[in-house]
């Protein structure tokens, strides 16, 4: 199993406080999720992944439109490589544990998807960009069965290769892509204002060469452009922003280095 490693920082660990927590960001953000309609017309999502104080409440919008939307069957949560993994893309096929309890893999996914990618748990070990997600997907899924990959690269070939092996091994099942991504980091906010909103409008385009290309012009600290991408290519319908906003403005940390968060859903064709 994959023990967590970073309750206790980015987010509670205690389960009741961290269920406290997560209430408390989606009544900051969108508010809790009302009803479902069961359409499953969302296909991915984008998340970022910073601490629960700082983008919880931006999170809270992605998984408030799983929520009301419908639950799928597996989550497919990829998030950037933070540690220097030496793979390209890597799954871990062993379940995470949260304050929340084990959260269990969907094993006939992971089984067809380890032919195609490496499966090690070593490589999960440390990095975050996955596990804040999971509280949430618990939070709205109690039963929830996940798939979790770090892209070790992010360039465009390695995001078709990993979208190609993703779409592969989730054939013939009801799948919801979370793509977990901060926006730039350590920036003054009027240039993180400029470029995440620059940034977020490519992704709302679709067209994931103008992401690519704003990236590599502008140099953009985006740290998962990568699972951004391969969401959007294993998407194919409308993509809506739903919140954006940083670190500063979340808890008012230092206005000349924030870290800005985005939130998006993204439908099927």
């Amino acid at each position: 199993m994959r023990i967590p490693a970073v309750a206790g920082t980015f987010y509670p660990s205690d389960p009741t406080v961290l269920r406290s927590q997560i209430s408390q960001c989606f009544r900051e953000g969108p508010g809790e999720p009302c009803g479902c309609s069961g359409r499953r017309a969302v296909s991915a999502v984008l998340s970022p992944h910073a601490g629960y104080l700082c983008s919880g409440a931006c999170a809270a919008h992605s998984f408030r439109s799983i929520a009301e939307d419908g639950l799928p069957e597996a989550y497919i949560v990829i998030g950037p490589d933070h540690y220097g993994v030496p793979y390209e893309s890597v799954m871990c096929s062993e379940e995470y544990v949260t304050p929340f309890g084990r959260c269990e893999v969907h094993e006939d996914i992971a089984m067809r998807l380890r032919e195609l990618i490496p499966d090690d748990v070593r490589a999960h070990t440390r990095e975050h960009s996955v596990e804040v997600e999971v509280p949430f997907i618990q939070y709205i899924d109690p039963k929830a069965k996940i798939v979790p990959i770090i892209m070790g690269r992010q360039s465009m070939r390695s995001a078709e290769r990993l979208a190609q092996s993703v779409k592969a091994a989730c054939s013939g099942h009801d799948v919801v892509i979370i793509a977990s991504s901060d926006l730039v980091h350590y920036v003054p906010k009027p240039y993180a204002d400029e470029m995440d909103s620059m940034f977020m409008d490519a992704v709302a385009s679709g067209d994931v060469s103008s992401v690519y290309r704003l990236v590599e012009k502008e140099r953009l600290s985006v740290c998962g452009y990568g699972p951004i991408a391969v969401a959007m290519m294993l998407s194919g319908g409308r993509i809506e922003v739903l919140d954006r906003t940083d670190s500063f403005e979340s808890i008012g940390y230092d206005r000349n280095s924030v870290v800005g968060y985005g939130s998006a859903v993204m439908y099927k064709s």
